[in-house]
C-alpha cells in the first residue's frame, strides 16, 4: 500500500509545470528590451572610443540577456525538473566551448601551416 502512495506522490510532482505570472513575463520583457537597447545605443551613439570595450559591453549584455530569457521565459532554475535542465545546459555549454575552441585551433593551424606566403607564391609564377 505504501508503494501506491509513493507513486501517486511522484506523479503529482512530475506533472507540475512551471507557471509564469504576468508580472514575471512583463519583467522579463522589459529587461530583454533594455538589454537590446543598450548595445544599440552604445554603437549608434559612439559611447566608447575603443572598439574592444564596445564589443565587450555588447557581449556582457548578450550573456545577461541569455540568463534573463532562461529565467523569465524558460523558467530554468535549480528546482525545475530536479536540476536536470541546468545539468543539460552545463553539458551543452561545455560541448559548444569545445567545438568553438577546436574549430579556432584547427583554422589557426591550417592558416599557419598550409597557406602559402604571399612572396613565395608570386615568385613561383
Amino acid at each position: 500500500m505504501s508503494h501506491a502512495g509513493n507513486s501517486d506522490h511522484a506523479d503529482a510532482h512530475h506533472d507540475e509545470l512551471p507557471q509564469g505570472t504576468m508580472r514575471g513575463y512583463v519583467t522579463g520583457f522589459v529587461l530583454a528590451a533594455v538589454l537590446t537597447i543598450i548595445p544599440f545605443w552604445l554603437v549608434m551613439g559612439g559611447v566608447f572610443d575603443n572598439r574592444t570595450i564596445t564589443i565587450l559591453a555588447i557581449m556582457v549584455c548578450a550573456v545577461i540577456q541569455i540568463v534573463v530569457h532562461m529565467v523569465f521565459f524558460l523558467h530554468m532554475d535549480p528546482r525545475s525538473e530536479g536540476g536536470w535542465t541546468l545539468l543539460a545546459l552545463g553539458f551543452t555549454i561545455i560541448i559548444v566551448v569545445i567545438m568553438i575552441a577546436g574549430s579556432l585551433w584547427v583554422m589557426y593551424h591550417l592558416n599557419a601551416n598550409v597557406m602559402p606566403l604571399g612572396r613565395e607564391m608570386n615568385q613561383s609564377f
